[in-house]
């Protein structure tokens, strides 16, 4: 269906009642169907898990007769769908043919034939090149560049990580266990709400030191469950999660930190640490990590409550591994950044030595940093993807199609089933804006009493309380509105 179809609880609803995520998928539905001759898109592909995003690039494609002008930072989306690019830059509009791809050649080449003095950024541009034509998947967008202009670019550039070095240096840190699953299964939902259902039955699962991986399913899935579970935030219903002894996780979530507002950015990051050991005798300061993802040396002593929410989610991030974690674990890691830090942030991932689990609808950025990819399908299991999103994508396609054939055979739901599923999502929709009302009281409590450590102590565990409420709530949510 549209945008990956609308549920009949869906359909009942009111705008106002409806997550920003879902009114946004109402007004692009809304312009998909309307008879255009140009649609103009802004992030389109946000709040989209990257089943849709596939369907919406094709659909788009398909549409010969309306022009379509994108701004985005999804760059898998940029190279299935765009004939030409434009790089806002320096108050000027680059143009480049082709996708995502063309543009870091037709970029390197630029870099390479004005011998540009600016050279982090045109290393990143070559390395980034050297993925594209070596590692990543067939891409559609058609460069007009020669085909050994850009080998001759990338020929002495090595591949964007050392596996055998990473590996070795991962087993030193962190041994030979990081996560098993032993007999486990989670049940997430409300019983009383009749919605309660089993996510994992009795499931094995094995993390091992330097693995990355990528979690991939729909909307609603249950990712953010899982790896909440796996990092003890959580507990299973039966069985066991056995974390290694040396580990030492970071966990960037999809809520923002509260920090002093006083604080610079700089001063945020050193209160964490001042130096952050990279391996094999290499490290960074507190400011050249700034630097590596996006902070300046002006902005490094902009305030934290002058920043904006990207900023602050940058912040966040730059916290996070400046803490010298041997385990990250990234819940939409790319909402809000750029390209450009996205890139650099690419890099720095290149030589992390350790585990990485990534859960994205960024499509792009999960190939770019993961080596294996497992789907949640519903099944409750975990699927490896030997095939990688592609293979997601047609067994997705598959069970798509069995629904519909079924579907067509069966009753449609009563109207009292209806509505009584729209009373309950209402009433979930309350109990998660009073947990929001909850959470800001105490983010302006922990503000005033700054300076009270026990009081901070005990409010932050108050924090973590209503976050894993609200998270049940907004579980229960998902496996209602679909």
């Amino acid at each position: 269906g549209l945008l990956g179809g609308f549920n009949e609880a869906l359909l009942l609803r009111t705008m106002g009642n409806m997550s920003g995520g879902e009114r946004r998928r109402v007004q692009l539905a809304r312009a998909l169907i309307a008879d255009l001759d140009v649609l103009l898109l802004d992030e389109p592909t946000n709040h989209l898990d990257v089943e849709v995003v596939a369907w919406l690039a094709d659909y788009l494609k398909a549409q010969n007769k309306l022009a379509v002008v994108v701004v985005t930072h999804d760059r898998w989306f940029l190279d299935a769908l765009c004939e030409r690019t434009w790089e806002v830059v320096n108050g000027q509009v680059d143009e480049y043919d082709g996708g995502y791809s063309a543009f870091v050649l037709a970029k390197a080449e630029r870099f390479r034939q004005a011998n540009a003095s600016e050279a982090r950024r045109q290393n990143l541009m070559r390395k980034e090149l050297a993925w594209l034509r070596r590692g990543a998947p067939a891409r559609t967008s058609k460069p007009k560049f020669r085909i050994d202009a850009a080998n001759e670019l990338i020929s002495n550039e090595p591949p964007p990580r050392d596996a055998v070095e990473l590996l070795s240096f991962a087993g030193s840190r962190l041994g030979n266990t990081v996560f098993e699953l032993h007999d486990t299964t989670l049940t997430i939902g409300d019983e009383a709400a009749g919605n309660r259902r089993d996510l994992l039955d009795h499931c094995e699962w094995n993390i091992g030191p330097g693995d990355r991986l990528g979690i991939i399913g729909s909307n609603g899935s249950g990712k953010t469950s899982l790896i909440r579970m796996i990092l003890g935030e959580i507990d299973p219903s039966k069985g066991s999660v056995k974390t290694g002894v040396t580990v030492k996780p970071a966990y960037l979530s999809q809520h923002l930190e509260e920090l002093n507002p006083k604080w610079r950015v700089l001063e945020a990051v050193e209160h964490v640490a001042s130096r952050v050991e990279l391996g094999k005798g290499r490290e960074l300061t507190a400011s050249q990590l700034c630097e590596r993802l996006g902070f300046g040396a002006d902005a490094q002593w902009t305030q934290v409550g002058d920043l904006s929410g990207g900023e602050r989610r940058r912040l966040q991030l730059t916290r996070l591994l400046m803490g010298g974690p041997n385990v990250l674990v990234l819940d939409e890691p790319t909402n809000d950044f750029d390209v450009e830090t996205l890139t650099a942030l690419e890099d720095l991932l290149d030589g992390f030595a350790g585990t990485l689990l990534v859960i994205s609808h960024d499509r792009y950025f999960l190939e770019r940093v993961c080596d294996d990819f497992v789907a949640l399908y519903g099944d409750q299991r975990i699927s490896s993807l030997t095939g990688g999103i592609d293979e997601y994508l047609t067994v997705r396609l598959s069970h798509a199609a069995v629904t519909a054939q079924s579907g067509a055979t069966k009753v449609t739901t009563s109207a009292s089933e209806q509505r009584a599923a729209a009373k309950d999502i209402a009433r979930l929709e309350r109990s998660i804006v009073k947990i929001d009302g909850e959470e800001r009281a105490l983010h302006a409590r922990m503000i005033e009493s700054a300076q009270d450590h026990d009081a901070l102590a005990r409010m932050n565990k108050e924090l973590h309380e209503l976050s894993a409420k609200k998270a049940a709530l907004e579980d229960e949510w998902l496996s209602l509105s679909g």
